[in-house]
C-alpha cells in the first residue's frame, strides 16, 4: 500500500473554547474532495459501509453484545431515525440525519472472538470483501492493537471500540487509529488517591493480572500509582485469559502478608476471579489488622450484574456511567433505553461516541479520505457527548477526559444500579505527556497516514 503524509491545509477547527463558546466548523480545501485522490474503499453511489468488529462470543461477548447494540443506534441516528440521541446534544452541529456526507450508513459485522488472529480476519474480510471505509470495535486491546495495525496497513480508518491498555495509543499507536476510551494510566492515576484515603497509605497488595497486554499494563500503572502513594506491592502473577476458575490463584495469597488483592480482569475473568475470591473468604479476612480489601481497576455495569453481591464496595474505575447527569448522557440513556428497555453498558456508549465523531470528521473534512479524517479529528475539542470537554490528542490520537472512581453499591435497587459514582476525577489529574515511559516513550510515533489504494 502507498503511504503518504499529506500536507496540512489552511483549516479551522471545531473547538470547546475557554468558557464554553464554539468556534466555526472545520473548513477543508476542495482538494480534499473524495474525486481528487484514490483511497482504499471510497464510497460508491449513494451509501457508505462501515465495519462493526466485535466479540460475538468468548469472555468479552457480553461487552460485544452491547456494542452491536449501540452501533446499530448510531446508524439508526445518523440515517434519520429515532429521537437523534446525542446528535442533539453534539457539540459539532454537522450531523443532521441523512447519513455521512448525504450518503446512508450501511454496515456489515464480524465477531472477533476476543482473539487477535480472528479479529484481523473478519476485519480484513469486511474491508476487502464488503467495501467497509471505517472499522470499529472491539472488547479487547490485544484485539484493538493487531486490528489498528491491519487498518494502517489497508488505509482504513480504525476508531477503536472498548480497549483499556496503554499500548493502543501508546508503544502501538497508528496515524490511522483513535482511541475514545481511557486508558490503564488514567485509571492508575484516578485510583491510587481514592484507595489510599479509604484504605490507608500503608498497604500490601497482591496482583491477578490477565496474561495479555492489557493485564500487563494496567498492572504496571496501578503499582506504579499505588507505590506512589506509600502502597507496596507482595507479588504478581500472571493468569490465562481463558481461565475460568481462579482457585488455584487465589489459594496463594492466603500465605503472604497481603492485605490487598487487586484484579486486573476483565468481564468473565473478573465475574470468576471475584467470585473465586470472595469463596475463599477474603472479604471476611483481616490481616497485618486491616480488613482485607479487593480492588477491580477497570469496572464495568456488566461486570457487576455478573458478579452480582460480590461487587460492593468494591473500587474500580470507568470510562463512563448510566447515571450521569450530563445531556449529553441523558440522550444516549434516553435512546438506548427505548430501543432496549435497559440502559447501556459504557462499552456501548465509547462505541457510540466513536460512530459519531468518526461521521462528523468525514462531514467536518468534505470527504471520506482516511488522511482528511486524520487533519478533523487531530486536536479536536468537544462536548455533548457525555464525558464532558473532551479532546482528541494529536500526538497520539488519545482522548483526554474526565475519568470516573465507581465502587460497587451496598443496595442497589435494581439489576442496573450497581455502581456509584464516588469522585470524577479531573481530567488534569490523568493526563500525561505523549512520550511517557509508560506510552512506549520517546520511540513511540504515530508514523504517517495511509489512505491506502
Amino acid at each position: 500500500m502507498s503511504k503518504s503524509n499529506f500536507t496540512r491545509r489552511g483549516l479551522l477547527k471545531t473547538s470547546v473554547a475557554a468558557g464554553g463558546a464554539l468556534a466555526m466548523p472545520t473548513i477543508f480545501s476542495p482538494s480534499w474532495a473524495d474525486g481528487h485522490a484514490g483511497f482504499t474503499n471510497a464510497p460508491q453511489g449513494s451509501t457508505v459501509t462501515l465495519g462493526f468488529n466485535v466479540p460475538q462470543s468468548g469472555p468479552y461477548a457480553d461487552e460485544g453484545a452491547d456494542e452491536l447494540r449501540a452501533y446499530e443506534l448510531a446508524v439508526e441516528h445518523l440515517n434519520g431515525g429515532g429521537d437523534g440521541g446525542m446528535i442533539n446534544t453534539f457539540s459539532s452541529k454537522t450531523l443532521d440525519g441523512t447519513g455521512i456526507l448525504g450518503k446512508k450508513v450501511e454496515y456489515v459485522t464480524g465477531d472477533t472472538q476476543t482473539k487477535s488472529d480472528a479479529a484481523r480476519a473478519s476485519a480484513r474480510s469486511m474491508i476487502e470483501k464488503d467495501g467497509a471505509v471505517m472499522i470499529t470495535g472491539g472488547s479487547s486491546s490485544g484485539v484493538a492493537v493487531a486490528v489498528q495495525a491491519l487498518c494502517q496497513e489497508a488505509g482504513i480508518i480504525f476508531m477503536a471500540g472498548l480497549t483499556h491498555s496503554n499500548d493502543t495509543t501508546g508503544k502501538d499507536r497508528k496515524a490511522n487509529g483513535f482511541r475514545h476510551f481511557f486508558n490503564s494510566y488514567m485509571s492508575g492515576a484516578a485510583l491510587a488517591p481514592v484507595l489510599a484515603n479509604a484504605y490507608g497509605k500503608d498497604r500490601k497488595a497482591y496482583h491477578l493480572t490477565a496474561d495479555y497486554n492489557w493485564g500487563y499494563t494496567t498492572e504496571e500503572a496501578v503499582t506504579q500509582a499505588t507505590e506512589a502513594v506509600g502502597w507496596e506491592t507482595v507479588n504478581t502473577v500472571k493468569t490465562p485469559l481463558t481461565q475460568t476458575d481462579f482457585s488455584s490463584y487465589i489459594a496463594p495469597v492466603l500465605q503472604t502478608d497481603a492485605d490487598v488483592l487487586v484484579l486486573n480482569h476483565y468481564g468473565g475473568n473478573m465475574v470468576n476471579s471475584l467470585t473465586n475470591a470472595v469463596q475463599f473468604g477474603l472479604r471476611d479476612k483481616q490481616v497485618n489488622g486491616k480488613n482485607f480489601e479487593i480492588v477491580v481497576p477497570l469496572y464495568s455495569r456488566l461486570m457487576a450484574r455478573g458478579a452480582g453481591a460480590n461487587v460492593k464496595g468494591i473500587f474500580g474505575s470507568t470510562n463512563w456511567h448510566w447515571s450521569l447527569t450530563d445531556e449529553g448522557s441523558k440522550a444516549f440513556v434516553q435512546s438506548f433505553g427505548t430501543k432496549y428497555g435497559f440502559p447501556p453498558s459504557q462499552a456501548a456508549h465509547t462505541c457510540y461516541v466513536q460512530t459519531m465523531l468518526y461521521a462528523d470528521a468525514v462531514n467536518r473534512a468534505g470527504s471520506f479520505n482516511p488522511c482528511a479524517v486524520v487533519e478533523a479529528l487531530e486536536g479536536f475539542e468537544f462536548d455533548g457527548l457525555g464525558n464532558g470537554p473532551t479532546l482528541y490528542r494529536a500526538e497520539d490520537h488519545q482522548c483526554f477526559k474526565d475519568v470516573l472512581v465507581v465502587k460497587g453499591k451496598e443496595n442497589p435497587t435494581s439489576e442496573f444500579d450497581l455502581l456509584e459514582i464516588v469522585e470524577i476525577t479531573p481530567r488534569a489529574q490523568v493526563e500525561y505527556a505523549p512520550d511517557h515511559p509508560q506510552m512506549g516513550g520517546a520511540a513511540a510515533t504515530l508514523g504517517s497516514c495511509n489512505p491506502g489504494a
